[in-house]
């Protein structure tokens, strides 16, 4: 069988993707996001196995939205010169070797050949590897779609892969239980998803068409995929080809203090990191509550059980409600940190798994309202020219909370428990009473321009 694939012409996308390329795109940004969010799962177990202190296990695996947050703009502007399935190659080498290469270092430091510190600085090494070149994938995904389909069929498609990312927070937590093998341990789900990421990968070889990245069509900025987290960005269909048959009009560069801005950025950062605090801490906070310091091993399944519960109320929120119940950027936002309040207060009190995920679920409920909402909100406060610009802010702003928040988060209900969990519903709390006042309405906000 002749391997090799002809580079596709650079012609003018008339028609949709065949099924079996967007099932492979799709593949693309699942595997990611799932690997990512079964990691979330068992670190909390492993790191109380090497005996880390839980601040640092989350400082370890935090650190990667950093490099995140850096490194994928500038991938997202290399896809128009380097062509797109070379970035998502890159992309997918980076989640394999870091996955990998981490998953090693824990084996090691579980059976005593490395010290727990050696274990964590190693593992925060590789896992760099992820944040730095695992950032590539998504925005070349999405700019492949985008210049191979038509207006009519753009945003359809690109919602579809969007979705893969929102998929996956569900799937990875649900099965990193079940993948953990008695030859390999803890660290079970590293190797798995390495070699589905290889799998993939040599799939992606043999069966996606090169492409000549003569021109453009660049990819939206997606955070890095963390459980309980946004389903991603999708296209405007209509937007994207005016913006390909005409230059776009000369702005002044969009600050983040723009007063038009400024209500809706505060209330996306305060409340991201209440959401990045809760989910940092959760897996930590159920060894506690379910008494399983000592036998971390079995926690693996009860946080894997609460972190797909709240990854399936994002998708309900984002997916489901605000569609159906169609609800404005002011109302959405301020709704979202209302139920945000409510899920996180029901977790701080509850000692049972059921409850725990209950609370938790509802609490994501609630997240998953808030984050499109001030997504939207600044979207719609600025022009139709402005958009490119508003964009990077809000994922800077959406990377931004998942830097320290988590490892803060841990370190506070460390030393307070309950006043932790305070502080987190505090956060939601300004969000409410300072953006019913500062958040313009849903009937004036309209797109200007």
């Amino acid at each position: 069988m002749n391997v090799h694939q002809t580079p596709e012409p650079a012609i003018e996308a008339t028609q949709k993707l065949p099924a079996d390329r967007m099932a492979l795109l799709f593949t693309v940004m699942l595997v990611t996001a799932a690997g990512n969010t079964a990691m979330q799962s068992v670190m909390p177990a492993i790191g109380t196995r090497l005996g880390v202190a839980d601040f640092w296990v989350s400082l370890a695996y935090s650190w990667s939205a950093l490099l995140w947050m850096v490194c994928a703009p500038r991938w997202a502007r290399m896809s128009d010169r380097r062509g797109r399935k070379a970035l998502m190659n890159l992309g997918l080498i980076g989640f394999i070797s870091s996955f990998a290469l981490c998953g090693l270092t824990l084996m090691a430091g579980l059976h005593g050949y490395l010290s727990a510190l050696w274990t964590m600085l190693i593992f925060a090494l590789f896992r760099s590897l992820y944040g730095g070149l695992g950032s590539a994938g998504p925005p070349a995904v999405q700019a492949y779609v985008a210049a191979r389909t038509s207006r009519a069929e753009r945003t359809q498609a690109l919602s579809m892969i969007s979705s893969s990312f929102g998929l996956g927070t569900v799937i990875g937590p649900a099965l990193a239980p079940l993948i953990i093998l008695p030859f390999l341990g803890l660290p079970s789900p590293f190797f798995v998803f390495a070699a589905f990421g290889l799998l993939v990968v040599v799939t992606l070889k043999l069966r996606l068409p090169d492409d000549t990245p003569s021109y453009a069509a660049r990819g939206r900025l997606v955070s890095e995929p963390m459980s309980s987290g946004a389903a991603g960005e999708v296209y405007d269909a209509d937007q994207h080809d005016a913006e390909r048959e005409a230059p776009a009009p000369l702005t002044q560069r969009l600050s983040w203090r723009d007063a038009r801005l400024r209500p809706w950025l505060i209330a996306g950062l305060v409340g991201g990191h209440a959401n990045a605090m809760i989910l940092g801490l959760v897996g930590f906070m159920l060894l506690d509550r379910l008494d399983l310091r000592a036998t971390p091993e079995l926690a693996a399944g009860p946080t894997g059980l609460v972190l797909m519960a709240g990854a399936f109320a994002t998708l309900l929120a984002q997916w489901g409600l605000i569609p159906y119940l169609k609800m404005g950027p002011r109302n959405s936002t301020l709704w979202g940190v209302a139920l945000a309040a409510g899920g996180c207060t029901m977790v701080a009190f509850s000692e049972s798994l059921n409850a725990i995920t209950l609370g938790f679920a509802i609490a994501s409920l609630g997240f998953g309202l808030f984050r499109p909402g001030f997504t939207a909100g600044a979207s719609l406060a600025v022009t139709r020219a402005e958009q490119g610009q508003v964009a990077g802010i809000v994922a800077s702003v959406n990377g931004a909370a998942y830097i320290v928040a988590p490892a803060i988060g841990v370190w506070l209900y460390n030393i307070a428990p309950l006043e932790s969990f305070a502080i987190i519903i505090g956060l939601c709390m300004f969000v409410l009473v300072w953006g019913r006042k500062a958040l313009q309405a849903d009937e004036v906000l309209v797109q200007p321009g």
